[in-house]
């Protein structure tokens, strides 16, 4: 995809557009990079890393990695096509500079495979392709450290982030705070090297390893499904997908930065560089479908191998299976725009959020659906953890808002409650595994009926967001026909989307997930609209059979991408600017299962909203 074609004015803002950056990466490690030449966010040798630069979160404080010529009036970029690597061209009053920036994958990487291809560095290539350009350099980490001069560039140690890592350059740089000036056709490669391997640098080894590295993606790219609306964009949502892949194990990280705000100056500021078992059962439902099964396979084995064996399954995970350390506070950095505090570690890890059973059982499902093997000791605790869904969905809890206010009894929650009921009498009895099918499917029937009585509200005409009086909407709802709990079709249901589109409507198809004012979240500030949950309007739109309502909120939500075709998780529906931890994993989850299920209709197949074909 080479997206961008346009020339854009360089913002003078000392905070960027969020829209502004691209990402590169090596499915160990992110970084965004900035249009003006800037690393606004970059965490080694893991997402979760502390970020050995997060300029974003405070542009004086944050750390400084800058490469750019001075003087830029505007600049454009794209990615190689079906790669990771990111090429940014600004023009000066004098030249016009091209940048290449790649976190480099290692000899003989195979990105198909459920192993590390990190390369452990950095590249960033700079030439002048006419013209002259003073290029400035800026290598200054966010917190302590200490920079010293050595044979093959300047030793950098930063003690709070634990990495020590080499800058090189050719030529080499005089000081970590300098001007390169170079004339047309001359070059400058700049190395960040973390996994601190033997390698010279000079422009003609950082080539190599870039077209190495995007000879490797797009041998990976070549296995998506073309046949797809708008295949250009799922590609790319592909591509950002794998980039959020831990390659190690399979986990998905929801998004690789902490703190982007939900709301500029609020304090919807939230770390999401962990893996949530909500997210499974979602990214692997799409990937599968687009010819992806080994990622979608990696994630079902990483979901199930580390939630499934918990006597307490949390939410969310660290990439390595482990609970993160507990929510802190950085009052170091003001936050992006001044919207602080700034947070490090997710305290929803600690909050009762009774999906987690829905979501577990129907990884389980969608594994042995693809030949997964389930074995004695995995179903025991599958079938405690069904069990435990008969009652618990009757307890308050966090919903999947993960609302910072005491629990109610949430909808959503009931909802895949009853997913875990219905998936595990489906394995029992197609698997000839022990347990109480017939007791599972009738509980879960039971619990249908529970939903569609007790969450329905009279006077909002709808399904709200809670069981009982006095709930609010919740977009969130819009699920329920996709995870199989009520059909797309049933007239409550209809209702309830409906409701959901003109009392959660923020203009041109986007939505609120919710109304704070309605719905206490403990936060009580405005956000932006929630791009996933449009998306799932466009599912619902094509499984009631309005496929060309579908098709065109889908175009709608497509072109809110930014040029390089990446998606945030809200968007501020007055200005069109992006909020939020940025490129968000579900919006671009949510983006190729709509092109599937449009495919799917445009080809007179049933929308995927049934059990009833699973398991054929």
């Amino acid at each position: 995809m080479a997206a961008g074609d346009g020339w854009t004015p360089l913002s003078r803002d000392a905070y960027a557009p969020i829209e502004d950056y691209g990402l590169v990466g090596d499915c160990s490690g992110a970084a965004l990079v900035g249009l003006d030449g800037s690393v606004g966010f970059l965490c080694v040798p893991r997402f979760d890393s502390p970020p050995l630069f997060c300029g974003m979160l405070d542009h004086e404080r944050g750390g400084t990695f800058a490469l750019a010529p001075d003087g830029v009036v505007s600049a454009r970029r794209f990615y190689r096509d079906d790669s990771a690597v990111l090429v940014t061209e600004s023009r000066t009053p004098t030249g016009l500079v091209q940048v290449t920036d790649a976190f480099v994958l290692r000899p003989g990487a195979r990105l198909r495979h459920d192993e590390p291809a990190a390369g452990g560095a950095m590249v960033r290539h700079a030439v002048v392709v006419h013209g002259t350009a003073d290029l400035r350099v800026t290598v200054r980490p966010f917190g302590e450290s200490k920079a010293t001069r050595e044979a093959g560039g300047w030793r950098l140690t930063c003690a709070e982030q634990s990495v020590s890592a080499l800058v090189a350059s050719a030529p080499a740089l005089d000081s970590l705070d300098t001007t390169v000036t170079l004339r047309e056709g001359e070059e400058l490669c700049l190395t960040l090297d973390w996994g601190l391997a033997d390698r010279p640098v000079t422009p003609a080894r950082a080539r190599e390893a870039v077209e190495r590295t995007v000879r490797a993606w797009r041998e990976w790219a070549g296995h998506i499904v073309d046949d797809l609306p708008r295949p250009a964009m799922v590609r790319r949502s592909a591509i950002t997908l794998k980039l959020l892949d831990y390659a190690q194990n399979g986990a998905v990280v929801a998004a690789p930065t902490s703190s982007l705000p939900e709301y500029i100056g609020g304090s919807r500021n939230w770390d999401y560089r962990y893996s949530w078992i909500r997210d499974a059962a979602y990214v692997v439902f799409a990937l599968r479908r687009i010819g992806l099964p080994e990622e979608a396979g990696g994630f079902l084995q990483w979901a199930l191998h580390t939630a499934a064996w918990e006597d307490r399954p949390r939410v969310l995970y660290a990439v390595d299976g482990t609970l993160p350390g507990p929510e802190t506070v950085d009052g170091t950095l003001r936050g992006y725009r001044g919207s602080a505090p700034v947070r490090w570690g997710n305290a929803a890890v600690e909050q009762d959020q009774h999906d987690v059973y829905g979501e577990i059982l129907d990884c389980a499902f969608q594994w042995a659906a693809t030949g997964g093997r389930i074995g004695p000791d995995l179903w025991h605790r599958l079938a405690a953890l069904a069990d435990r869904s008969r009652t618990a969905w009757h307890d308050p809890d966090h919903g999947i808002w993960e609302v910072r206010t005491p629990g109610r009894p949430y909808t959503y929650s009931a909802a895949m409650c009853q997913v875990a009921l219905d998936r595990a009498a489906r394995l029992a009895r197609r698997l000839g595994l022990p347990g109480d099918p017939d007791g599972w499917s009738h509980d879960a029937r039971k619990l249908t009926d529970h939903i569609l009585t007790d969450a329905w509200d009279d006077t909002a005409g709808a399904l709200t967001e809670h069981l009982g009086p006095g709930g609010g909407l919740d977009a969130g709802l819009l699920a329920l026909p996709l995870r199989r709990v009520v059909p797309v079709d049933h007239p409550r249901m209809v209702a309830t989307r409906h409701a959901i589109a003109r009392r959660l409507d923020a203009g041109d198809g986007l939505l609120h997930r919710y109304l704070p004012e309605e719905s206490p979240d403990g936060i009580g500030q405005p956000e932006g609209a929630f791009l996933l949950c449009s998306f799932w309007m466009v599912d619902n739109l094509v499984g009631h059979g309005r496929t060309d309502a579908g098709l065109d909120l889908f175009d709608r939500l497509c072109r809110r991408a930014n040029p390089l075709g990446l998606l945030p998780e809200q968007v501020d529906p007055t200005s069109g600017a992006f909020l939020g931890n940025f490129p968000q994993a579900l919006s671009h989850v949510g983006l190729v299962s709509s092109a599937v299920a449009l495919a799917r209709a445009e080809r007179g197949l049933r929308p995927e909203l049934s059990t009833e074909a699973w398991f054929r």
